[in-house]
């Protein structure tokens, strides 16, 4: 690694820092200069890697995914003095749980991700459906800005129990919007 980029060491550093303030650090007002890449990714499964070599620590994945953003040309870790880009392979996140509440207003779906941001499916948060080789629906959800997570398989299995039906579109409600998923009369032709 080359002076000029930052040292993973500098950016926990950093990242700590930001931490101990309230709320999630102001990503999108940095712009820092670019310094590079740094040897990070994250794989399609959610696990992050530092050198090739998995973070064990769920605290510093943690604390590292609040200075993630994704930017026009890559996803960059950033703080206040630096910003390195890593590599996503899929989302950055994964939605590991969802719940399904009823209010007066009609039902919220709630979502949970790896990282711990917990989020409803709202106009602000909103599901998109990604078609998969095999013909199903890869879905997603954002969780701030441009970052999204991956619904985990059984996560999604059990928010398909909620779907319904409106205007010939199966999907799902929550806080009073409809999500479409799939076309309803292809679903019944088994499309």
């Amino acid at each position: 690694m080359s002076e000029s980029r930052p040292s993973l060491d500098a950016l926990t550093a950093t990242a700590q820092q930001a931490a101990r303030e309230k709320g999630l650090p102001p990503v999108h007002l940095w712009n820092p200069a670019y310094c590079g890449e740094i040897d990070m990714r994250i794989a399609a499964d959610g696990t992050w890697f530092y050198n090739g070599t998995p973070i064990g620590r769920p605290a510093l994945v943690k604390l590292f995914s609040t200075i993630l953003r994704k930017d026009p040309e890559r996803f960059v870790l950033v703080t206040p003095v630096e910003r390195v880009g890593i590599i996503v392979e899929d989302a950055p996140f994964i939605g590991v749980d969802a719940e399904r509440r009823e209010t007066e207003q009609g039902p919220v779906i709630t979502i949970s991700t790896n990282v711990g941001d917990v989020f409803d499916i709202s106009a602000d948060h909103p599901l998109r459906f990604a078609p998969e080789p095999t013909g199903g629906q890869r879905p997603y959800a954002v969780v701030r800005s441009a970052l999204e997570a991956k619904i985990a398989r059984p996560v999604f299995y059990r928010m398909v129990e909620w779907a319904e039906e409106r205007d010939g579109q199966i999907g799902l409600m929550s806080s009073n919007v409809f999500f479409p998923i799939v076309d309803a009369a292809a679903l019944e032709q088994g499309v």
